[in-house]
Order: C-alpha cells, then structure tokens, then sequence
C-alpha cells in the first residue's frame, strides 16, 4: 500500500509539471509560437531524453543496437502519433488558454489512452472482470465528469473574457482539442510497447525508478520529428515567421526568452520523468490505471494553475464554483480508482 500512494503521489508530481509547463512558454515575447515551440522542444524531447540516459546506460549505442527493429519502430510511431498531439495541444493553449483548452483535450485522451492499451494487449477484460478494474472504470467515468465541469467553466470564464486572450478562437481551438486528444494518446501506446526496452534496462541492473527512461530516446524522438518538422516549415514558409527576425532580437530578449522557452521544456519532460517513477511503484497488474491518474491530475493541476496565473481574475463567483466543483470531482476519481488499488 505505501508504494501504490507513492506511486499516486508521483503521478501527481508529473501532472503538475505538465500542467505548468506552458505558463514560461507564454511569456515569450518578440518571439514566432513555433520558434520557442522549437527551442523548447531541443530540451524536452531531444536533450533531456538523450542526457538521462547517457547517464543511465552503460553501452548507449550497444543498448538500443541490440534491440528489435521491429519495436523501435512501432515505439517511434506511436512516439510520432504523440507529436502530431502535441502539435496540436500547442495551438489548442494558445487558441483557448489554458483553463479550456486543457479540459477538452485531456478528457478525449483520458479515455482512449485509458482504453485502448488494455484493448491492443487483449487485457480489455481486466477493467470489467476485476475489482480493480471495475474501480478503474467507475474512477475514468467519474474523471470524465469533472472534466466536464471543468471544462464548462473554462467555456463560462472564456464567454466573460472573450477579449483577454488575444488569439482565443473557440471553434478552432476546439478542433485543435480533440485533435490533440486523439493522437496525445499515442504516448500511452507508446510507453506500452516500449515494455520491451524497459526490459532490457532492468536487467543491466537500470533501477526500477529509472528504467523507462531509456525509452524515451525513442518515443520523444519519433515526436520531435513530428513537432521540428512542423515548426521549421512553418517558419521557411512564412516571412513574417522568419527565425531570422527571430533571432535578431537584442542579446536580453534572447537569453530571456531561450530561458523562459527551455524552463518550459524542461517542466515537460518533468511530468513523464516522474510519470516513470509512478508507473514503478504500482504494480504491472494494475498497469491500467496509470494514464489514467496521470490525466486526471493533469486537468486538476491545470484549474490550479489557470487560477494561479490569473486567468480567472474578475470572473463571477458561479464560473468560479464549477472550476472547484470540478477539481474536487477529479480528486474524489483519483481516490476511488486508489481504493480499487488497494482491493
């Protein structure tokens, strides 16, 4: 039991890493969205996956040389799949701010990222036959719930403030969400195909905290592929996306803003590095349920932060109360699928 609540609270550590990590990247200035898209990313897919485990494996290139192709390549599309969700989640913040565009996004990948691993493994069974699961699947329908509210009340705060947001575009963001919910859960799938190379990290003595890490080298970089490509088209085609004008910015606009970009990237590498460490303190029989915690925190933190920020200054009470009601709905989920845990 000690473990399962570590493991709960990791899951919460990474959730509000992932739900803060866009605050730093929304105060660049003088900056295209898809350069500080990119410099971010160099630290969150590209840097930090490659240095950690440089550091945790003692053959790098003998490791994932001796691994089957065939799993590289399935982990680096659905790594792929991923990317062109974030992408997406990207656009979604900053076309419906962080209190909305979380909600809806979250909650469409909440349920297919919950889901379908079980369904691809032939394990679907396991949320229906046992106890666990059962608490599992009332725990994701009573998180859809609070998703819901949550996401109403951004939808509430966003028709009073429909000016604060320069860039807030409802029926675009909301394509962008369900978009970036669908293929976002392609990190799900991802991180359970990669069970192979998570393997091999244990038994070259790799600890159990640490031993998905190396997997990442692999999912991030099928992502970054996805999310690179994407902003330096952007910023070839458009002049006035040029990353020369973007780079020609004074010496402290630069350094401010490769600061602000990196923290940003750096925090969203944090949310999966601790998911790691969740993921290894419930056991593989419950495997089920870790997408699903993480998800729900990340909505709930979000609503935390959107409040932090002040992205609910001057909103009426009612808004207000369902964005609580809300939170305490995804706190009572997270507990109810802790309990099953704990059958």
């Amino acid at each position: 039991m000690p473990a399962i609540l570590a493991g709960i609270g990791w899951h919460m550590v990474g959730a509000a890493s992932a739900a803060s990590f866009y605050a730093p990247i929304g105060k660049v200035k003088k900056w295209s969205w898809e350069t500080t898209w990119a410099v971010a990313g160099f630290f969150s897919w590209i840097l930090l996956p490659i240095g950690v485990s440089l550091l945790l494996l003692p053959d790098f290139r003998g490791f994932y040389g001796s691994m089957d192709s065939s799993v590289l390549l399935k982990v680096a599309l659905f790594g792929a799949m991923w990317g062109v969700g974030n992408v997406s989640y990207g656009l979604t913040m900053r076309h419906l701010g962080i209190s909305l565009g979380v909600g809806v996004a979250i909650g469409v990948t909440l349920v297919v990222g919950t889901l379908v691993p079980p369904l691809l493994h032939g394990q679907f069974a396991i949320l229906f036959q046992t106890s666990s699961g059962l608490y599992t699947m009332a725990g994701l329908l009573l998180a859809l719930v609070g998703v819901g509210v949550v996401s109403y009340a951004g939808h509430q705060k966003e028709i009073q403030t429909r000016g604060a947001l320069q860039e807030f575009n409802l029926k675009l963001g909301l394509s962008l969400a369900v978009l970036c919910g669908i293929f976002s859960s392609g990190m799900a799938f991802a991180i359970s195909a990669a069970e192979p190379l998570k393997a091999a990290a244990l038994q070259l003595g790799v600890n159990p905290l640490y031993a998905a890490l190396p997997s990442y080298v692999i999912i991030m970089g099928g992502g970054a592929v996805v999310n690179l490509s994407y902003c330096f088209i952007r910023l070839a085609a458009l002049k006035r996306l040029s990353l020369r004008d973007d780079l020609s910015q004074p010496g402290g606009v630069l350094l401010k803003n490769g600061a602000l970009a990196a923290t940003g990237g750096i925090m969203w590498y944090l949310q999966f590095f601790f998911y790691a460490w969740g993921q290894a303190n419930i056991p593989q029989r419950l495997a089920h349920v870790n997408w699903m915690l993480h998800m729900s925190g990340y909505v709930l933190f979000a609503g935390i932060v959107g409040l932090a920020l002040g992205e609910w200054y001057g909103i009426s009470g009612r808004p207000k109360r369902l964005l609580w009601a809300g939170m305490l709905i995804i706190i009572a989920a997270a507990n109810l699928v802790g309990l099953g845990m704990a059958s």
